[in-house]
């Protein structure tokens, strides 16, 4: 027969057991997003900022290669060359001191109408030794063959023509658009990712 206290003695040496220890929660994940996102964008705003640099050099080349004189003479001489009005000819002069220059145009029909018009704004350009000043816009009637004659003392004349305003103004849009939006894209890139950044550290700490 069995001893009521020793029943009560196991009962209570149930009620003494202690709970299982907590199991270990490991590493917390990582924070979301990464800061190599932050690292990219502002790579991408240093690569578009070479790209536009390079746009407006390329822009710049091309305009002074494509009004670079190709016939050239000297005060006093009569050339031949092709013009054409959709290339916008020009003649340009280059000479170590102010002068004055006189030139004149003539084609194949007396009765053509060729005007030679100063320009209403300073153009020039630097090949080789020779500093080129735009002196006369020339405009001719049809494409084809003309003499060209200029007068003064000293200079040297060139036919070629206008500087490509288009080819500039594009290559000064690249230069101040494609770094414009790199820096843009790099700074709201930088301020999102900061703020979820703070935001998710806040959640762990929570838990």
């Amino acid at each position: 027969m069995s001893s009521p206290y020793g029943q009560n003695y196991g009962n209570y040496g149930q009620y003494g057991q202690y709970p299982p220890p907590p199991a270990n929660p490991g590493p917390p994940p990582p924070i979301r997003p990464r800061v190599l996102w932050i690292v990219l964008s502002w790579v991408l705003f240093v690569i578009l900022l070479i790209a536009g640099v390079l746009g407006f050099a390329g822009g710049l080349f091309a305009g002074v290669n494509d009004a670079a004189p190709t016939t050239t003479f000297r005060g006093g001489e009569t050339v031949k060359v092709q013009l054409d009005p959709a290339n916008s000819p020009a003649i340009w002069a280059a000479a170590a001191q102010a002068t004055n220059v006189e030139c004149q145009v003539q084609g194949g029909n007396p009765d053509d109408k060729i005007t030679l018009t100063q320009p209403s704004t300073s153009q020039s350009l630097t090949l080789g030794s020779d500093n080129w000043e735009l002196v006369f816009q020339v405009g001719v009637p049809a494409a084809g063959e003309y003499q060209v004659a200029c007068d003064g003392d000293g200079v040297k004349f060139g036919v070629g023509r206008e500087l490509a305003s288009a080819k500039l103004v594009g290559g000064a849009v690249a230069l101040l658009v494609l770094p414009g939006v790199g820096f843009l894209v790099a700074v709201i890139v930088t301020i999102v990712v900061l703020v979820r950044r703070s935001s998710a550290r806040k959640r762990q700490r929570m838990y």
